[in-house]
């Protein structure tokens, strides 16, 4: 399973470095059925070993994370090592972390398709199911934090027994509806790219079930003239509904945090310097899944190296923009004139809390500096490496944000020190194996890569190509 694609598809990766990643396929051979037959043997086939082991860890930390919510709903939220001041911790933290994930599944889906960047073509369809699946995981937290875990429709604008209504002006009631519109419009964005691509499965159906089931969510797709014009009006239009969701939905989440009067929460900065780090994980994320995809899923020659490249120049800009936001976290509390400011920042580099601190500057600023080098770009498991990095990185930061902020406040008498649970660590890595899981059913199942976009921007799509014209 590990080599799928047909005799010569090499030429194509060696003329991959610049410019349009398909460009210049070898003389005569069919390149629209080497794609085809790439991402469809992914369904069709029997998946790589790498798949089954991949799987069944996932499934045992999926496992884990459900009897740690049982264990939590059976107990109370005292099982967790929230205490006085501490009383956010992993919960929030795993909370912001998977929404900040998400991000770069909107921004290679929406902005880039409207700033019509090719290369997005071939990683797009994997990093909109992060998206989904990591909201997914998002969203179970916030129910889980009200302690109360029956009552989560509390948080949304509708009636219940007991008459009361949500308190518009909290910020966490302004994470319902921005991570909510955040997930329908995503949800609606992945599906509705997927319909061209489900067709190709229920045409290449040999059993009744896949045929019946991919022709229906198919709708009806035949390829008409009058089904692609709607089909790319409306796929415009949920882009256009997209993009302005990639910078308000983590800003919304900043002001968690930014508009309390908490030293450490309290400054303007948290905003652009979410949004900053969200894409910065986010993009982790997506390398750290597709450089084992292409690898095991034999999906070198449609992910090529540039596209690896091109991910970690993005992780190497917005790693930058971080590293440019902790620094002018400290100018902003010395400015302030704030002696509270000044001190949860002094304590963020020498007090208990240090060593994770250090951690999250390592993660997040040093490491990424190695993609200067152009050579370790286009290392995919150099970049793969870097990935899991960032993305510890990005968790220690939501950690430091939190936990240290909240554990020495403005009176001593009330300083502590959050020490988590077994039950605090089952959670977290329980989280990562329900995203796990959905994520491989994803490639088990569904279209890995959108294949109806990248013959699209090939050169055989056109008519004024010398091989023939359009095919």
């Amino acid at each position: 399973m590990a080599a799928v694609a047909q005799p010569g598809a090499t030429t194509v990766v060696q003329q991959s470095a610049g410019g349009n990643p398909w460009a210049g396929p070898p003389e005569g051979e069919n390149v629209f059925g080497m794609i085809t037959q790439n991402v469809s043997r992914l369904t069709e086939a029997k998946p790589p070993r790498a798949w089954y082991v991949a799987f069944a860890i996932a499934l045992a930390l999926l496992t884990m994370f459900g009897l740690s919510l049982a264990y939590l709903f059976y107990t109370g939220i005292g099982v967790w090592g929230n205490m006085v001041p501490v009383a956010w911790c992993f919960d929030i933290v795993n909370f912001v972390f998977w929404v900040g994930i998400g991000h770069a599944g909107t921004l290679i889906s929406a902005i880039l398709y409207l700033l019509r960047q090719d290369w997005r073509t071939a990683i797009n369809r994997a990093a909109e199911a992060m998206t989904i699946f990591a909201v997914v995981c998002a969203a179970i937290f916030p129910g889980i934090h009200i302690g109360r875990p029956w009552l989560p429709y509390w948080m949304f604008p509708i009636p219940n027994q007991m008459g009361m209504w949500p308190q518009f002006r909290s910020p966490l009631e302004w994470d319902v509806f921005a991570v909510g519109t955040y997930a329908t419009v995503s949800l609606l964005f992945w599906y509705m790219g997927m319909i061209p691509d489900f067709a190709t499965f229920r045409d290449r159906s040999t059993t009744k079930i896949r045929r019946i089931a991919y022709g229906i969510v198919a709708m009806g797709w035949r390829g008409s003239s009058r089904q692609w014009h709607r089909y790319e009006r409306a796929y415009l239009l949920l882009a256009a509904l997209a993009t302005p969701l990639v910078l308000s939905v983590h800003s919304v989440v900043s002001f968690d945090f930014a508009t309390s009067q908490l030293p450490g929460w309290h400054t303007t900065i948290f905003p652009p310097y979410f949004v900053a780090g969200a894409i910065f994980g986010g993009f982790a994320m997506v390398v750290t899944l597709l450089v084992p995809a292409r690898q095991f899923f034999g999906l070198k020659y449609i992910i090529t190296l540039r596209h690896i490249e091109l991910m970690t120049k993005v992780i190497l800009g917005t790693g930058m923009l971080v590293g440019y936001a902790y620094g002018m976290e400290f100018f902003i509390a010395w400015y302030s004139g704030s002696l509270y400011e000044g001190f949860t920042f002094i304590n963020r580099l020498f007090g208990p809390y240090a060593w994770a601190y250090w951690t999250m500057i390592f993660c997040n600023v040093v490491a990424p500096q190695i993609f200067w080098s152009r050579k370790m770009r286009r290392n995919v498991w150099v970049a793969f490496a870097v990935g899991v990095i960032v993305n510890v990185g990005m968790w220690f930061e939501r950690f430091v944000i939190i936990g240290t902020s909240l554990a020495r406040d403005f009176l001593p008498s009330s300083w502590g020190y959050y020490v988590p649970t077994p039950t605090d660590y089952t959670t977290l890595g329980g989280s990562f194996g329900l995203f796990f899981t959905l994520f491989l059913l994803f490639c088990r199942y569904l279209p890995t890569v959108a294949m109806a976009e990248v013959k699209a921007i090939m050169p055989e799509a056109h008519v004024q190509h010398g091989h023939g014209g359009a095919h």
